[in-house]
């Protein structure tokens, strides 16, 4: 986690609207706006709209930075007033793809302008409050994915295979714990997707988004495995502190294999729980044996500077004066 957040810290350093030309931030709005139009409603963006935009990844930073600016004014647009849940589910589809097929470039620029909007410097997908207006359904959809893109910033970087053994092998204890949590945290929030009845069959956008939900749980469910396989094989160097935390975070992952009735591709498969489960067992007992051990130490290091009393005052009777060393044990005013 700590290494994502540093590169989510870097791409602040340059604000993502700052330097888009006006000919590239007028193009942007406009591919933008034809990509998100709220006719059809219930449709997703169309392919050659998105090879539009996807294009602007290929160019120059200027062009990516204008891209990244328009897709968060469009949907902090669509999120203010009464909100428009059609263009705002359309804008959260084009983001989740983009930030998944898109350049370098391109994604760098997104991170960015999620992360602090350059225009308001708030979060553009804090929509948790998002009106529900005149369709309840597109809208709790709007409050799921924004919740869940916001989960997904916080992964590796997508440019190498995060499930790769030797990428796992270079990382140290806490980091691979961090890393299994976040992905533990994007399988918990793809199981709370809203129930069956918010989607109804004709609706291709809401539908879209499920397809791209169901594609996170499974790279999580992937990512996830091989991260438990990982921490079994370092169960014995893990300190206290790091079999506590791994503890904590198995738990969450065990907790991730209901999902609502009908709605089955939203839970973890039971045999990746049920490796998580006895892992989490084998770390309850290293939990044991390191607080069994430190209470050891405490109380040999508590009777080894245990503290002697040291006389003052005149017939050596007077007040007594502890010290935490035995140095002063022969000492008597």
């Amino acid at each position: 986690m700590g290494l994502k957040l540093r590169r989510l810290a870097a791409t602040l350093l340059s604000s993502p609207g700052a330097n888009s030309s006006p000919a590239s931030a007028a193009d942007a709005h406009q591919a933008v706006a034809r990509a998100t139009a709220h006719h059809p409603p219930a449709a997703p963006p169309a392919a050659h709209h998105l090879d539009a935009l996807l294009a602007f990844g290929r160019g120059s930073r200027l062009s990516a930075s204008a891209l990244a600016t328009a897709l968060t004014d469009r949907l902090r647009a669509a999120a203010s007033g009464n909100g428009d849940a059609a263009v705002a589910l359309k804008c959260l589809v084009l983001l989740r793809i983009l930030l998944a097929r898109g350049a370098f470039i391109l994604r760098d620029q997104l991170v960015a302008a999620l992360v602090r909007h350059p225009a308001s410097g708030r979060n553009p997908l804090a929509l948790a409050a998002f009106p529900l207006g005149r369709s309840f359904a597109a809208a709790t959809w709007v409050r799921f994915s924004a919740r869940l893109l916001e989960l997904l910033l916080l992964l590796p970087d997508s440019s190498h295979d995060a499930a790769d053994a030797d990428y796992l092998i270079a990382l140290p204890n806490p980091h691979v714990i961090a890393e299994l949590s976040a992905y533990a945290s994007v399988a918990d929030a793809v199981r709370q997707a809203p129930p069956p009845s918010s989607a109804p069959q004709h609706n291709g956008l809401i539908w879209e988004l499920i397809r791209l939900a169901e594609e996170d749980r499974v790279a999580a469910e992937r990512n996830i495995a091989a991260r438990v396989h990982e921490m079994g094989e370092r169960l014995a160097t893990l300190t206290l502190a790091d079999a506590v935390e791994l503890v904590c975070v198995l738990r969450q992952v065990e907790e991730s294999t209901s999902s609502p009735a009908d709605w089955k591709w939203a839970g973890l498969d039971e045999a990746v729980v049920g490796e998580a489960r006895r892992l989490r067992e084998r770390a309850e007992e290293v939990v044991l044996r390191r607080t069994e051990q430190e209470r050891r130490l405490v109380r040999r290091g508590t009777a080894g500077s245990m503290s002697v009393r040291v006389l003052t005052g005149g017939g050596g009777c007077g007040e007594a004066v502890r010290f935490g060393s035995t140095r002063w044990s022969s000492t008597r005013r």
